[in-house]
């Protein structure tokens, strides 16, 4: 199975991580850090402000289960992109609407989901559309956090 990744950052990891990783035809999904300008960030480096990284879910999916434009559908749906440095509860410059393009036609379709959104939305979509930088798992602790969570109840 050949696969292809995106990468979304909607606010704090851990529920988009879940909802990802019980969607049909993903493969493997990760939290991490990604946008910012120093290696291998820690999550207290993130969670300064200082370093430009956002919170985000690397999906690896199979593209002949899922499209990228479904993802996008799906990631629309389960944050606010209509507030900046904040998700529910959560403030900061790390929980940010950020979608991560590898490439040309990711970029595309992600502009276009967006444009629709925008009439939804009534012109106040945040979210912004930047190409993929080096993406940093963040520290075990995070990874399919609400799993473990459930596990240890």
């Amino acid at each position: 199975m050949k696969t292809k990744t995106a990468i979304f950052a909607t606010g704090c990891f851990w529920n988009p991580e879940y909802v990802f990783s019980k969607t049909e035809g993903v493969a493997k999904t990760r939290v991490g850090y990604i946008g910012g300008k120093i290696k291998n960030p820690s999550y207290q480096n993130v969670c300064s402000g200082k370093t430009g990284h956002v919170e985000a879910v690397e999906i690896e999916f199979n593209p002949k289960k899922i499209s990228y434009k479904q993802l996008l559908e799906i990631f629309f749906e389960i944050h606010d992109p209509t507030t900046k440095d904040k998700q529910g509860a959560d403030f900061g410059k790390q929980y940010n609407s950020v979608i991560f393009y590898a490439n040309q036609e990711q970029k595309e379709i992600a502009e276009k989901i967006k444009k629709e959104r925008q009439i939804e939305f009534g012109g106040k979509i945040v979210t912004q559309i930047k190409k993929a930088s080096d993406f940093y798992p963040a520290e075990e602790y995070h990874q399919k956090y609400y799993e473990r969570q459930k596990s240890d109840t």
